[in-house]
């Protein structure tokens, strides 16, 4: 009888513990499995400042999406989580899994409106920014040396470059079409504010008031059909991967690609840099600055107040400085608090933003059910089809979709 009771009276003590732990443990839920190790270092220094542990638990990023969806449906998803922007994370709002957060100290201080709108419904925000990427092209300083080739300033002479550099026996593009996705988000989508224009133009064309097949969009579609020549040899086989390794072994001088491939090339041996896709000539060069990233809270969380309390703190300067140091190198904090980065690569391609006009990918906000049909067109053109008659489906696609 006295070991029953003394075992009772041990099993009867361990519960405040237990308690007094599950409320200084979080759970974030992302896409991005490869960040483990930097991820948990940021929670080291959260963890410091407040005493909570957050434990981080990925998703193939493939399965993200339904996987996120299934948890939150049956009760068992994270108490913080990695929102899309736009659609997908405004869908889980609708759906009333992510929590209302306006009244968040210090959200108005850090983001601006802009930064803001890609999780804002009705004005309510539903997620802190955290995350945005650039687009540029990515170049082989010793190559562009030893060919007398300077960074070209219009399109007209990112072509002429191309060509001198097709000429001396190099590839000059390590871009291809294998996977799809890359050839529109990097290279086109990157490309088309220099055509189009930046948020303004951009919803003109979203409520059908300018058309997809304009003379902006030809002029966009007519100059990718312009890089054809200069992709590497049978790029309709060549994958994302297969561009990355061209470009790393020097054996393709350029990659039009996004920031988050900066940390891939650390250890190459040879000088390279980026620069902005230029302009038309006539045309003022602009860059695709997309907001990518944020981190909202479940609104049936447990521990309701220690994860907003983690999402105040993202928009201190010690959580902005944090993002900064540990955040994947060229994936930006997103803030109009003040921004120091560490590696020089992953600074100056987000100076290559300074006073350029920007815009999100193009669609992104609205017209996501138009990204296949755009992303054929534009692999038609590299493959002959007429500008015109590209950018023609497009529009034909998005107006079956008002029917």
């Amino acid at each position: 009888m006295k070991k029953f009771v003394f075992v009772l009276l041990a099993l009867l003590l361990l519960v405040p513990t237990v308690s007094i732990f599950a409320q200084d443990t979080l759970t974030m839920g992302s896409w991005r499995a490869d960040d483990v190790e930097k991820m948990n270092a940021l929670f080291d220094v959260y963890k410091e400042a407040s005493g909570v542990q957050i434990d981080f638990q990925p998703t193939n990023p493939p399965d993200y999406n339904a996987t996120l969806r299934l948890q939150l449906e049956s009760g068992t998803g994270p108490d913080l989580m990695y929102v899309r922007s736009y659609a997908t994370g405004a869908d889980l709002y609708k759906s009333g899994y992510l929590a209302k957060i306006n009244d968040l100290p210090g959200l108005a201080d850090s983001l601006t409106e802009q930064n803001l709108a890609p999780w804002t419904i009705d004005g309510d925000t539903f997620a802190v920014p955290v995350i945005a990427v650039t687009h540029a092209v990515y170049y082989n300083k010793d190559i562009f040396a030893a060919n007398n080739i300077e960074i070209p300033t219009t399109f007209e002479e990112f072509l002429a470059a191309c060509e001198t550099l097709k000429a001396a026996g190099v590839t000059p593009l390590a871009n291809g079409v294998a996977e799809e996705w890359d050839i529109l988000e990097t290279f086109f989508l990157g490309m088309l504010p220099n055509y189009i224009g930046g948020a303004e133009e951009r919803v003109l064309y979203e409520s059908g008031e300018k058309k997809l097949n304009d003379e902006a969009f030809v002029k966009a579609y007519t100059d990718m059909a312009k890089v054809a020549p200069y992709l590497p040899t049978g790029f309709e086989a060549v994958t994302y991967n297969d561009s990355q390794i061209l470009f790393a072994t020097g054996k393709a001088a350029m990659f039009m690609d996004g920031s988050w491939t900066l940390g891939t090339y650390g250890d190459v041996d040879f000088e390279w840099g980026t620069f902005a896709m230029p302009a038309p000539a006539g045309s003022e060069t602009a860059i695709t600055f997309h907001l990518d990233a944020a981190i909202g809270m479940n609104a049936a969380s447990a521990h309701p107040e220690e994860a907003k309390a983690f999402l105040a703190w993202l928009c201190t300067q010690e959580g902005v400085d944090a993002l900064a140091k540990y955040l994947p190198v060229g994936m930006y904090p997103i803030s109009k608090l003040e921004v120091t980065l560490e590696d020089a690569h992953a600074q100056e391609m987000l100076s290559l933003t300074n006073e350029k006009l920007t815009d999100v990918r193009f669609v992104w906000p609205a017209l996501m059910d138009l990204y296949s049909p755009m992303n054929q067109a534009v692999i038609s053109v590299l493959k002959g089809t007429d500008p015109q008659a590209a950018a023609d489906t497009v529009e034909v696609a998005f107006e079956a979709l008002k029917k």
